[in-house]
């Protein structure tokens, strides 16, 4: 009898590991190529002012150091309040930001609405051309009263053209069927947007929701320009940890004037430890964000 034939593997099953194994080792060293700033600004947060000055940032510090650490939480009531005052317009900016730009571009993505391209190029007009920053200044303050509130820190930046018309193109892949049958059922626009809409677009609500909650905790500039001295109460974190780094360098700035050693005073360090204290919060939103992004970028891209 002749013996059964041996099972040979196939070369596709070969070349299938081998792409395999080069795709992880690729992914991983891009992966470490991101993280590796990441790695140096935690590094550097605990590294002494000389050491910095001496020998430049390093992977690993060379004498582990809190000071500048210390020197940020000499403060932690303060510092603890401007992180409320940054959750709460974060949180509340990112709801009303993302619940009126979705229901703009549910009009302006409905085929019912006889202008919809003419209000859609408003919108894109004012995203292209402005009135300056002065006369925005005035207006806010004069006629708006932006100022000494958080007011002041919601409205400036409460909707974004460009999230707007990724909403848009997100809703009009929509099929028009289900409008149609919802209205025939005998449900509104708003029980449309509502019920239809809002949940066929999580994808694209999360993507922009994210970018909208990156805008409002990184967002220092209308704090500078609509708060003052009386309202540090109201001093959100980025803004007040600028005012920290601010400092700090106007101590190294008349301590070298005075012949003190600069590095008494850990500015370089402190950047990195701000750094580290304003991005650690929003940096946990990505992993359950993560399965939403890409599709709703992605989306809200191939279509406008």
């Amino acid at each position: 009898m002749a013996g059964k034939p041996k099972n040979k593997k196939s070369p596709a099953g070969a070349d299938r590991r081998l792409f395999d194994a080069l795709s992880y080792v690729i992914l991983f060293v891009l992966s470490f190529l991101c993280a590796l700033p990441f790695l140096l600004v935690i590094s550097g947060s605990f590294s002494q002012q000389t050491d910095i000055l001496m020998h430049g940032y390093r992977l690993f510090p060379e004498k582990v150091s809190l000071d500048a650490y210390k020197m940020l939480f000499k403060i932690p009531e303060e510092l603890l309040r401007a992180y409320g005052v940054t959750i709460f317009v974060t949180v509340t900016g990112t709801f009303f930001g993302l619940w009126f730009t979705s229901m703009a571009a549910y009009v302006i993505a409905s085929k019912d609405f006889r202008y919809r391209y003419q209000v859609s190029f408003f919108f894109y007009f004012t995203s292209i051309f402005g009135g300056g920053l002065v006369p925005w200044y005035v207006f806010n303050t004069k006629y708006l009263h932006f100022h000494n509130n958080l007011i002041a820190l919601i409205l400036p930046i409460l909707v974004n053209v460009t999230y707007l018309l990724i909403l848009k193109s997100y809703m009009m892949n929509i099929p028009d069927s289900l409008y149609e049958s919802a209205r025939l059922d005998g449900a509104g626009d708003f029980t449309i947007y509502w019920r239809i809409v809002m949940p066929l677009t999580k994808s694209g609500l999360a993507t922009v929701g994210l970018f909208i909650a990156l805008a409002y905790w990184n967002d220092w500039y209308n704090a500078m320009l609509y708060m003052d001295e009386g309202s540090r109460n109201l001093y959100p974190l980025q803004y007040f940890l600028n005012n920290i780094l601010t400092k700090a360098q106007a101590m190294n700035a008349a301590a070298a004037r005075s012949g003190i050693p600069a590095s008494d005073v850990p500015s370089e360090p402190m950047k990195l430890a701000m750094t580290v204290v304003a991005t650690g919060p929003i940096v946990l939103l990505y992993p359950f964000l993560q399965k939403f992004f890409v599709k709703g970028v992605t989306i809200g891209a191939v279509k406008g």
